[in-house]
């Protein structure tokens, strides 16, 4: 146990905040013990990879950052493979596990960062998959009961960006591990969202394997995205706005050649970053908190910017979007 552990290397903005106590859990017992032995009764603040999350102050709380590992396979069949990983895996280590075992599902999710416990929580997702169509299960604590549970699928009631606990189990359960549902050869691609099929053409790839689609995907990140380890920043800050295909065709009335993506035969999805990019903020910057210079998504802290400064970046895109366009755009970071 740790008091008053500074918190900023185990976040990517980079925020420097204290935890009042700091526990680097490395077990499934450690993780009872150290609830159980919570004398000063602080509340819990579980930390995993710290990526999609932004510091505003100090956490006064008992921090559990989740260090778990291990990687099991745990049920097979003709098509499928079913692999459990502990929560405190390496999300993109994992991800690249499975490619390594010719085990499809995941590639498109290559380089997001985070752990794997963490995953469900948001339904992580990147160019047109999502956590939800590979994960099959899950184990987590209860923490009024401090018994174990599992949650199928279905159970975690996932939407956009959002679970069952990220609503109405929010703070009631620690995610220890997470099972997945993978198939094995021949794979099921997706390569028509984005720019993955146009990186792939770049890589002279034809017919492509779920390497090649991994390879496109941390190309395509990559020349994107700034690394947190050289510029703070929680990847993708906002959530790309989801809306009726009547409103969308009012919109495009007024703004000619605005992108989007269909979700149902009733609602379609526009990016964020273009809504930014186009309401002129694409690189902004005050002080030590901006706009990331090649992808509008994504704020960025340049070195010294405090919690409280990039909450006031974001609350200026969100105005100016809406005023340029009339869309409400909302975080996808959690606001701590």
């Amino acid at each position: 146990m740790q008091f008053n552990q500074s918190l900023k290397s185990y976040n990517t903005f980079g925020i420097d905040a204290l935890a009042s106590e700091f526990a680097d859990i490395t077990s499934v017992d450690q993780l009872l013990q150290v609830i159980r032995d919570n004398n000063n009764n602080l509340p819990l603040f579980v930390l995993s990879g710290g990526s999609n999350m932004l510091l505003t102050g100090n956490v006064d709380a008992l921090v559990l950052h989740v260090n778990t590992k291990g990687i099991e396979k745990v049920k097979e069949d003709d098509d499928f493979v079913w692999i459990e990983a502990q929560a405190g895996e390496i999300w993109h280590d994992f991800v690249l596990h499975t490619i390594s075992l010719n085990l499809g599902g995941l590639e498109n999710l290559s380089l997001i960062p985070g752990k794997v416990g963490s995953s469900p929580i948001q339904n992580i997702g990147a160019y047109g998959v999502e956590i939800k169509d590979t994960m099959f299960s899950l184990n987590a604590l209860n923490l009024s009961t401090l018994s174990f549970e599992t949650f199928t699928n279905t159970d975690c009631a996932f939407g956009y960006r959002d679970s069952v606990f990220k609503n109405e189990l929010k703070d009631r359960y620690i995610i220890t591990s997470v099972t997945f549902k993978l198939k094995k050869f021949p794979h099921v691609l997706h390569t028509s969202y984005g720019a993955i099929q146009q990186e792939l053409d770049s890589m002279q790839v034809k017919i492509p394997t779920i390497r090649d689609v991994s390879n496109a995907v941390i190309a395509i990140r990559k020349s994107k995205l700034p690394d947190p380890k050289e510029i703070g920043n929680s990847g993708s800050f906002f959530k790309n706005p989801v809306m009726a295909k009547e409103e969308y065709l009012r919109l495009l009335e007024k703004n000619p050649g605005i992108p989007h993506y269909t979700v149902s035969e009733t609602e379609v999805k526009v990016p964020a970053g273009w809504l930014i990019e186009n309401a002129g903020l694409k690189g902004f910057r005050k002080g030590d908190a901006g706009v990331h210079s090649k992808q509008a998504l994504v704020l960025v802290n340049y070195g010294n910017a405090t919690g409280e400064e990039l909450i006031k970046m974001a609350d200026l895109v969100q105005s100016t979007v809406y005023e340029k366009f009339g869309i409400r755009i909302t975080p996808e970071v959690n606001i701590i």
